[in-house]
């Protein structure tokens, strides 16, 4: 089984790629192009993906992030693909994603101190 730092890092790395993704794009352009859309979906899948694979004990202990969210958003993403609202996406990419990765290296820094937290920009 892999550990729980590893998903964790998983997901700082993901958002760091959205966030490079998304560089110089306006909401306008996102919801048009195809390419960035796939890729920034992408990355969501793997955030959710990875919280959903993370230790029950580690989740309970970092009840202030909303893991049940993150992992039914991937849901959405993989079972409902058809679903898919575009301008809700954007707010994932842009404001949640950045917030969970914020509070996952938060943890990593913390109760990892061993594994290097990429700085953001990286």
């Amino acid at each position: 089984m892999r550990r729980d730092e590893l998903y964790l890092l998983d997901i700082v790395e993901a958002s760091d790629a959205i966030r490079q993704f998304l560089v110089g794009a306006q909401r306008e352009r996102f919801v048009h192009d195809e390419l960035l859309r796939s890729a920034v979906l992408h990355k969501l899948t793997i955030i959710g993906e990875a919280a959903a694979r993370l230790s029950a004990e580690l989740r309970e202990q970092h009840a202030e992030i909303e893991w049940a969210d993150v992992v039914g958003f991937r849901n959405l993403v993989v079972h409902a693909y058809f679903a898919i609202e575009w301008p809700i996406v954007w707010v994932a990419a842009t404001q949640d994603a950045p917030e969970l990765r914020r509070q996952i290296a938060e943890i990593l820094v913390r109760e990892y101190p061993d594994v290097a937290v990429p700085h953001p920009g990286e």
